[in-house]
């Protein structure tokens, strides 16, 4: 059984190991410095509390540990109440038949696998950038996680694909009933405008690996 303090204690061994007290790791990673901090472990009432996915993602970003290397921390037999696992495939490959539904979840083989904290959505997947059409926001190399279940807003980095074939990581400017307006993430690329019936599916990126 995956223990509160078993998570805690992974994430004071995983400052410790790179060099950073807790708050020093918070701050490196992005957080608020005090996010770590024993107080922050309980809530007002006194019940324990448990670290967010996202919290936990920002410091194996910044310190380069990968979440093997956490899960070991905490103990193997905790990875599933962890973490799960994600299908992935290059960016090249999205667009060719066999990897998605028609409502856009991954299905089909041909799939490599990467772990990930877990984020409740059995259908997320990863995407591996290749080429330089969308720097500077996603280089060669980067791999995105996309979620099907995450709701879509005005100014949201999504993954587009068209009734053609077509797969697009963009920014969602504005959508209507009739049409969905993208910014390229490039700006020497052109912004794209496309009709409601021209669009498969689309779902937002919820993380990177940069």
């Amino acid at each position: 059984m995956l223990r509160h303090a078993d998570v805690w204690r992974a994430i004071d061994q995983l400052a410790a190991k790179y060099g950073f007290s807790p708050s020093g790791l918070a701050r490196r990673a992005g957080l608020d410095p005090t996010t770590f901090n024993k107080s922050k472990r309980v809530t007002s009432e006194g019940k324990q509390r448990w670290p967010s996915t996202e919290s936990v993602a920002k410091i194996l970003s910044a310190t380069g540990a990968s979440l093997a290397e956490f899960v070991s921390l905490i103990g193997e037999e905790n990875a599933s109440a962890l973490a799960q696992r994600i299908p992935v495939i290059s960016y090249g490959q999205a667009g060719h038949n066999g990897f998605f539904d028609e409502t856009g979840y991954p299905t089909g083989s041909g799939w490599d696998e990467v772990l990930f904290p877990q984020i409740g959505d059995p259908n997320a997947f990863a995407l591996e950038i290749s080429g330089d059409d969308m720097q500077p926001v996603y280089r060669d190399g980067d791999t995105i996680i996309v979620s099907p279940a995450a709701s879509i807003r005005r100014g949201d980095r999504i993954v587009v694909k068209t009734l053609e074939g077509e797969v697009m990581a963009k920014q969602l400017r504005r959508m209507t009933a009739r049409r969905v307006e993208l910014v390229s993430l490039n700006p020497a690329e052109e912004e794209r405008v496309l009709s409601a019936g021209e669009v498969a599916w689309m779902s937002r990126i919820i993380w990177a690996s940069q």
